[in-house]
């Protein structure tokens, strides 16, 4: 018995993913890459932007003709376009589908597959609605001893609620999970030769605020840094109103815990910050970003933007742009606004701004970026920086800096998992190209 295994999406899903197919292996299914071989295909999906809906619905069509050839096939879509409400719709425009999961939820394709009652897993709801994600992860077999970098999800759903964003009507309320269970998996994920976890969260800051007497983010990473094994702690996404001093002293003190923080400002203009609801102004996040910078001397710093959201005029697009040139962080990872149905801003407000200007504007921030990250990149000529192997990528070996910086290098050594010191020889503005000590 096969399973294929489709993601699209945040690294929530890929976690999310990886979590399915550990489940499928203790069914005894083997993983393949060709669908057309499979006893079991599941899609898990995003719907952030409509472009990832759009890709979800091709997928799902695709499938009709191979499950009328397969009849026994079983098709399991997944992930936030059926979302923890599920979706009567869904069903009635793809009745090929056998068992619709939510998102971070692999216990109905379970439950079908063995025949046990589709919500069984609910019965401990009030304690872990996540009861099968207990800690102990078993890697599929094909990532077993060679997995270097992991994410563990420490925080399911959202309660903030920007209004752009569908995330919490398809991911539900903010959801944390226990320190016992989280630390088990890191321990459990290290044993089995990972390096480096990224511990993911829509808010990661948040992580704990809704357990009684929950332990802090902070207290989090000082507990996993203890994990033997483990050589290096990632966290994302930060929100600027919830990264506390507490949070920045942890990465200053804890060696294990990179320094490399995403917290993403979405806009440069006040006005429009307070109509996607973020709740702090581009003075606050200068001010933030001035902080980090002085307890994290050297933190890379990655941040989210939106360009062409509902009313936003030229000026103050140019706003972003501006903060943006001031700042000089090390990434930006940018996007053009895409109405979501159910969100505030669908119901509330027009997507009144062209799609050539949201492109042009996105191209100028773009642009922009590129050069801020050359230039960031450069100071690494001639620099000896320590970097973690991950794969090997046609003829070169692939790793990241501490600060998130990716890096590539030739060697005939087995690199993969290990750290090692390595002088850069050329950057660009995405990646850098270093030389080993043995290859000088």
């Amino acid at each position: 018995m096969k399973y294929h295994i489709w993601t699209e999406g945040c690294q929530m899903n890929v976690a999310d993913s990886r979590r399915v197919g550990s489940a499928l292996e203790r069914l005894g299914y083997a993983s393949t890459d060709a669908a057309e071989a499979a006893d079991v295909i599941v899609l898990n999906t995003c719907v952030v932007r409509q472009s990832a809906e759009d890709k979800a619905y091709g997928r799902l069509n695709s499938l009709r003709p191979l499950k009328q050839a397969k009849p026994a096939l079983v098709v399991n879509l997944m992930g936030c376009l059926v979302g923890v409400r599920g979706n009567e719709k869904l069903r009635q425009r793809f009745p090929y589908v056998d068992v619709f999961s939510p998102p971070s939820d692999p216990g109905p394709l379970v439950a079908y597959l063995t025949q046990g009652e589709a919500r069984r897993h609910e019965q401990d709801a009030a304690s872990d609605r996540f009861a099968l994600m207990d800690g102990d992860l078993p890697l599929p077999e094909r990532e077993r001893r060679r997995l270097v970098a992991a994410h563990i999800p420490v925080v399911y759903g959202c309660s903030h609620a920007c209004t752009f964003c569908i995330i919490p009507y398809r991911r539900g309320v903010e959801h944390s999970r226990p320190l016992g269970a989280v630390v088990a998996e890191a321990r459990s994920l290290a044993a089995q030769g990972v390096k480096e976890v990224t511990l993911l969260g829509q808010i990661v800051d948040r992580y704990g605020l809704d357990l009684a007497d929950g332990p802090t983010l902070a207290a989090l990473l000082e507990t996993l840094h203890e994990v033997d094994g483990l050589e290096r702690i990632r966290f994302l996404t930060s929100h600027p109103n919830y990264f506390g001093e507490d949070l920045m002293d942890a990465v200053a003190a804890l060696p294990r815990v990179m320094p490399h923080i995403e917290v993403p400002i979405q806009a440069g203009d006040d006005d429009v910050l307070a109509n996607m609801k973020r709740g702090y102004t581009s003075d606050d996040y200068r001010r933030l970003v001035e902080k980090i910078r002085q307890r994290v001397p050297g933190c890379s710093i990655a941040t989210d933007i939106i360009v062409g959201f509902p009313g936003e005029t030229g000026a103050q697009f140019m706003k972003t742009h501006d903060l943006l040139a001031d700042l000089k962080l090390d990434v930006a990872h940018l996007a053009r606004y895409s109405t979501r149905p159910g969100t505030v801003a669908e119901r509330r407000m027009t997507d009144d701004v062209p799609e050539e200007e949201k492109m042009r504007r996105f191209r100028l921030l773009e642009d922009l970026q590129e050069g801020i990250a050359a230039g960031i990149n450069a100071r690494y000529l001639g620099q000896e920086v320590e970097v973690l192997f991950e794969e090997k990528v046609k003829d070169r070996w692939r790793g990241r800096t501490p600060t998130n910086k990716l890096v590539f290098v030739e060697s005939d050594r087995d690199l993969r998992g290990r750290l090692e010191q390595v002088t850069v020889t050329w950057s660009g503005p995405w990646s850098m190209q270093g030389r080993m000590p043995d290859a000088a």
